[in-house]
């Protein structure tokens, strides 16, 4: 059993980038009637306290969500709008219910957790009947036995802790398989900026699938030398149209008021052309 819990990370700089792409491509997803299907491989708890003890033993979204000058950042107006009652209340809402709370009639949410204690608070926060189903399951082997989703319509997250390193190179293999099985599902995928090198090996993993319209939009804090996680990234395969260029409207100015030296760390790359 893996140990991570994102009580220690919930509200920081990556939680900014992460759900401000997962909110736009559920808006995107639900510009059409016809409802879809959201799956999360790596669910986490789906709600967290800010004033915890351990949220306080990081004070991560002191440089995250808590930091940012809302008004300054018009492109994150539509983000700000769906955390600012949980921030005010020193709390913050994790992908699972960010979606849930989106949710049409229709519309269903597969939520995996295998973290017994952080399943139980998931099962509280998100557990619906007929709308978010929750299972104790590998995230991976359950994406790729939900998939073609029934709705033929899907938006799936994958967000590992990547305590194992081969996660790296796993989740590209599990998203090509996904994307074989389904190819007109839209697949964000989470990670961290801990080690330049492990990111340029995906890349070039990412590169060389057989996936198509494959995009990388990363967001920095801090120079890539210095210890810890610097930056995260989002993977994207399908993307809304509009995103990257919101992402390059919009994360920049982001970027340089979560560094502690006002600099902006941006990137977008096409890895896989359409």
């Amino acid at each position: 059993m893996l140990s991570y819990q994102h009580h220690y990370h919930a509200g920081n700089h990556a939680d900014v980038l992460k759900h401000w792409t997962l909110l736009a491509c559920v808006r995107h997803m639900q510009k059409k009637d016809k409802p879809f299907d959201y799956i999360d491989t790596h669910a986490g708890a789906g709600f967290y306290r800010l004033d915890s003890a351990m949220a306080k033993k990081t004070n991560e979204a002191d440089e995250g969500v808590l930091k940012i000058s809302w008004k300054k950042q018009p492109g994150l107006k539509d983000y700000h709008g769906q955390i600012a009652a949980d921030i005010k209340a020193r709390s913050y809402p994790g992908s699972p219910l960010l979606v849930k709370r989106l949710l049409r009639p229709g519309d269903k949410t597969w939520l995996f957790e295998m973290h017994p204690k952080t399943l139980r608070e998931l099962k509280n926060h998100c557990e619906h009947r007929r709308l978010c189903h929750v299972r104790q399951e590998d995230g991976f082997q359950g994406l790729l036995s939900l998939l073609p989703v029934a709705s033929r319509r899907a938006l799936v997250l994958i967000d590992p802790s990547y305590e194992i390193k081969s996660d790296y190179q796993t989740v590209v293999t599990v998203m090509e398989k996904a994307w074989q099985k389904m190819p007109q599902a839209t697949i964000l995928l989470w990670y961290p900026v801990v080690d330049a090198g492990q990111i340029q090996q995906m890349e070039k993993a990412f590169a060389k699938s057989r996936m198509r319209n494959v995009h990388l939009m990363e967001m920095g804090i801090e120079d890539s030398e210095q210890p810890g996680m610097t930056a995260s990234g989002m993977i994207v395969v399908n993307p809304p149209w509009t995103l990257a260029d919101e992402f390059k409207a919009t994360m920049p100015a982001v970027s340089e008021m979560l560094s502690q030296d006002k600099k902006s760390r941006c990137r977008h790359q096409v890895l896989v052309a359409e």
